[in-house]
């Protein structure tokens, strides 16, 4: 409820040097002074009063929680907790009601009500009590009844922990059928407590008590009644009124619904059998099956920590391994992932996970993927912060007194240094690093380091990597022979084992020879897909025209531009700070060859497509926009488009490009662009076999012939879709990548294998 006066509803105005007595209401002593202020026998309504609350009340209270065996009503034990100097409770006594028990821990306030109601109401027990830690037996009340009592919990520091040890206690003494009836002005901030501790096995109804009718309050009271059911089942809630024609103010009405929103698409969510994150609360009362018992191939995506009860929240996997008879070395183990590796395809895959869980050697195994909010903390205050969480995770096995042990995957990166730090209003924090990774070659004795750009936006995505050497030059003696094994959590993984140079002189800048993203390496592969075309271009003298949207570093134009010749490159780039950065970090530049053009990828396609249909040669300006083009600066048809783009929010599931760029109208806007065997190349990442499926059929409606290549151990994967009806057939595409290989002029033979060898995991797409 906080401590802002607006937040009750005041009766009048005297009462107000009365509520600056309180201050923070979850304060005892405040509680003792204001009730002996106020007396005893002059009770403080905060809400609706008996005449509103009768009609709606009584129906839900006489319904007998157990229709089974009914019971007069006098017979329903009914508990008040926080009942201040309130006669709700009087009034229910008076309605029949005779077995109800009042607590407060605030002794002025139950010694008061106590005097007032020891003659006329015998039967009425009253306990000084703090109604975050009852002292009752399990299963006691067929009724629980709060009046504002959650609401005053929700100051603003500890709210959250007093409103959840709160419930907690609501839940346990509730008799099963039992109701726990909340009196509350749902603001967003109590529902977000109160709406999650009563999913699985509850049945929750929002009410809309009437007002008075001679005044009209700024806020109105509501009445949320959960009751507790005997299975597990989840339901959406239910609300009995009008949303549009709420009597309070809009702040309080549309926080209200945007809670109840919010919480019934979780609970459909559930329902639908989403892959969404479950509390270990839902887990403990049964959403996923029995947590005490191991189920093979069993895996959920879950929270662990609240406000209050830790000092951070995390997202976690349990992961029950799926061959159960084998020998294990742990019952149950928790792995922590650094933040900087918990987007590498080992961790944040389910086919990555299940290759973490046979390696622990554990029976379950607990994979907690840190975040940046956990980037100032130490290993050992993360795994103190974590123990009490991850016990009630434990199967029955593991009560013997087990210790579970705790297990860490490094981060890879040996030195780190920050070279830039910054913002953009489209891409959101950035961050330019040089980092040298940990040696795990034994052929490599040392590393060369690498530059990476990390978009925080997406918990530290590192979007581009490019390999440093000293002036940019690049000694082939430093190239070895073996693939590293070490990854990388960038888009994709570094390729190529490189031996340091020894050379100190000279300063260390971006080398653009080399490819360290295999992602990269596999777009330039599928060139492969057109490479008879390519080769007839280049030897008439003539230039192929790619496009490239999404600038990001530079690094995949910078490549291209120096190993093909005849290629003539267009950037787009939406974001003009990726440009600056690009320029001073990345070593970027432009030339006859090299254009950029600050302009939305979606739109620029479509203004080129819309000119150059029409039969006009265009002209492309450094802004994107296009126009008619002059005698001297004129474009033909587009040969090759290149699309990638990660995408500012990846709540859909779609984390690579934005989902404008795999929408039909894009798509035939590419191929209406594209010369008669031209290429349209785009980078996929999403996690979800639905959006891929989605994706790719959209793709098949539009362009003739379609190829893949899935990246190795990665989420990646990268699409070809051609124009020609003619295509290539697979058993051709090795002669086809040897003929693309003789186009690149690359200083390292190893580079133009290592394109050649992603050529032959092309697969097409029937």
């Amino acid at each position: 409820m906080g401590k802002k006066k607006n937040q009750k509803q005041q009766p009048s105005a005297s009462k107000d040097d009365l509520l600056n007595t309180l201050g923070d209401f979850t304060s005892k002593e405040n509680w003792d002074s204001f009730f002996t202020i106020r007396g005893s026998d002059d009770s403080f309504e905060w809400y609706a009063e008996w005449p509103q609350l009768r009609d709606s009340l009584l129906p839900l209270i006489q319904q007998h929680p157990s229709p089974s065996s009914p019971s007069p009503s006098s017979s329903l034990q009914i508990l008040v907790p926080g009942c201040g100097n309130s006669r709700l409770s009087e009034h229910l006594y008076d309605a029949g009601f005779g077995d109800i028990t009042n607590i407060d821990f605030s002794k002025v306030v139950i010694s008061g009500m106590l005097r007032r109601n020891v003659r006329d109401r015998p039967n009425m027990r009253w306990r000084v009590m703090d109604m975050t830690q009852m002292q009752f037996p399990d299963d006691t009340f067929n009724v629980v009844l709060d009046k504002g009592g959650l609401d005053a919990l929700m100051e603003p520091e500890l709210g959250p922990q007093l409103g959840t040890k709160y419930l907690s206690e609501v839940k346990r003494v509730l008799k099963s059928r039992g109701k726990f009836i909340c009196l509350t002005l749902a603001e967003s901030h109590v529902l977000g407590v109160l709406f999650p501790k009563f999913r699985f096995g509850w049945n929750v109804c929002l009410y809309a008590i009437p007002q008075k009718p001679s005044t009209k309050p700024d806020l109105q009271t509501f009445m949320v009644v959960a009751e507790k059911e005997s299975s597990n089942e989840l339901h959406q809630i239910i609300s009995s009124f009008d949303h549009s024609s709420l009597a309070c103010n809009p702040n309080q009405a549309s926080g209200l619904l945007e809670a109840l929103e919010s919480e019934n698409q979780i609970r459909g969510e559930y329902l639908n059998g989403s892959d969404v994150l479950y509390s270990l609360e839902d887990l403990q009362l049964g959403a996923k099956g029995d947590l005490k018992k191991l189920s093979p191939g069993r895996r959920v995506q879950l929270t662990l920590g609240d406000q209050g009860v830790s000092h951070f929240c995390y997202k976690a996997v349990l992961l029950d391994a799926k061959q159960q008879s084998g020998a294990f070395s742990f019952h149950c183990g928790v792995f922590i992932v650094p933040k900087t590796r918990s987007h590498e395809w080992l961790f944040s895959s389910e086919e990555g996970q299940w290759q973490v869980v046979e390696s622990s050697k554990a029976a379950r195994l607990i994979m907690v993927l840190l975040k940046a909010s956990h980037a100032n903390a130490g290993m050992e205050d993360i795994q103190k912060d974590l123990s009490p969480l991850v016990k009630p995770l434990a199967p029955a096995d593991n009560d013997k007194g087990n210790q579970i042990p705790f297990m860490t995957a490094s981060d890879g990166i040996k030195q780190r240094s920050v070279v830039y730090q910054g913002s953009s209003s489209l891409t959101g924090p950035v961050v330019i690093e040089d980092v040298v990774y940990e040696n795990t070659d034994d052929d490599v004795s040392h590393s060369l380091p690498f530059r990476r750009l990390v978009f925080e936006r997406t918990e530290g995505l590192v979007q581009s990597e490019a390999l440093l050497t000293r002036d940019g030059l690049f000694d082939k003696s430093v190239y070895g022979t073996e693939k590293k094994k070490a990854s990388s959590s960038s888009k994709s993984k570094r390729r190529g084992a490189l031996k340091r140079n020894n050379e100190s002189s000279g300063k260390m800048k971006v080398y653009h020879g080399y490819l360290a993203s295999s992602y990269h390496t596999a777009i330039i592969s599928g060139f492969s897909l057109i490479s008879s075309y390519l080769e007839s271009v280049a030897s008439s003298g003539n230039r192929v025209k790619a496009v490239v949207i999404g600038l990001g570093a530079g690094l995949l134009p910078m490549f291209l531009h120096g190993c093909m010749q005849s290629m003539q490159i267009e950037g787009v780039e939406l974001d003009p700070v990726m440009l600056n950065l690009a320029r001073d970090y990345f070593g970027f530049t432009e030339d006859k060859r090299m254009k950029v053009h600050i302009a939305d990828g979606i739109q620029f396609v479509r203004d080129y497509r819309n000119l150059f249909s029409a039969g006009n040669e265009v002209l492309l300006s450094s802004n994107g926009s296009c126009k008619l083009s002059d005698a001297e600066s004129r474009s033909t048809a587009i040969d090759i488009i290149i699309v990638d783009v990660d995408s500012s929010d990846s709540s859909s599931g779609l984390r690579c490009p934005a989902a404008g760029f795999v929408e039909d109208s894009f798509l035939q806007n590419v191929k209406d662009t594209l010369s008669e065997q031209g290429l349209f190349v785009i980078n996929l990442v999403s996690r979800s076999p639905a959006i891929k499926d989605a994706v790719v059929s959209r793709m098949k409606e539009v362009f003739s012939h379609l190829f893949c290549i899935q990246l190795e151990g990665e989420v990646n994967l990268v699409l070809f879709g051609l124009c020609s009806e003619s295509h290539i057939e697979e058993d051709c595409i090795p002669d086809a990548a040897l003929k693309l290989d003789k186009l690149l002029k690359s200083e390292h033979p190893e580079i133009s294998q290592s394109i050649t060898d992603a050529a032959k995991k092309l697969k097409r797409l029937k």
